[in-house]
């Protein structure tokens, strides 16, 4: 009898610590899969749109982009509900462990120190973001590349993430003088 109730317990801790790796991993997931539709409707839309990260009482995210209002013409800041995106709320102890927001402009850096935001153009480019997620024990990261807009999902933490920039103006006029032979 001891020894099934050993196993039971050893079976217990293993599922609850698999089940607190599965929030992590579902939050680091909804977060990519949020960034990736942002830069998508800000093409289709012609129109900025923020990821916002909230990061106080409650943990989570959100998708906004301002409207014009019908009635009284004036434009608006509306969260994103629709199909494929609503905000959430992280579960458990998942929380940001870390947040690098590479801002385009000093006026929006200063607005970065209160609120944490990711910035998409309808250029299809973005702010430069590495945004972890965890619950110190797992942990998943996000990258944003400025230039394209592209999230990618990694397994780790931040530091292990390579985020290296590239000038693209800089490498083009290289070019331009390599081939100028031509």
């Amino acid at each position: 009898m001891s020894i099934i109730v050993l196993l039971g317990g050893l079976g217990g801790g293993l599922y609850v610590g698999t089940y607190q790796r599965l929030l992590v991993e579902k939050a680091a997931r909804q977060f990519l899969l949020t960034a990736r539709y942002a830069r998508i409707v800000a093409v289709e839309q012609q129109r900025p749109y923020e990821l916002q990260l909230v990061n106080g009482d409650t943990i989570g995210f959100l998708l906004t982009t301002t409207d014009t209002n019908a009635e009284t013409g004036q434009t608006e800041k509306t969260i994103v509900r629709d199909l494929c995106c609503r905000p959430v709320e992280f579960a458990g102890d998942v929380r940001f462990e870390e947040i690098q927001i590479a801002a385009r402009n000093s006026e929006q850096a200063n607005e970065m120190e209160q609120e944490y935001r990711i910035l998409f153009l309808p250029s299809g480019s973005c702010e430069s973001a590495v945004v972890q997620i965890g619950d110190g024990k797992s942990h998943y990261t996000i990258a944003l590349v400025a230039a394209s807009g592209k999230a990618t999902m990694y397994a780790g933490t931040a530091d292990k993430v390579n985020t290296a920039m590239i000038d693209l103006d800089e490498s083009e006029e290289g070019n331009r003088g390599a081939f100028s032979g031509l």
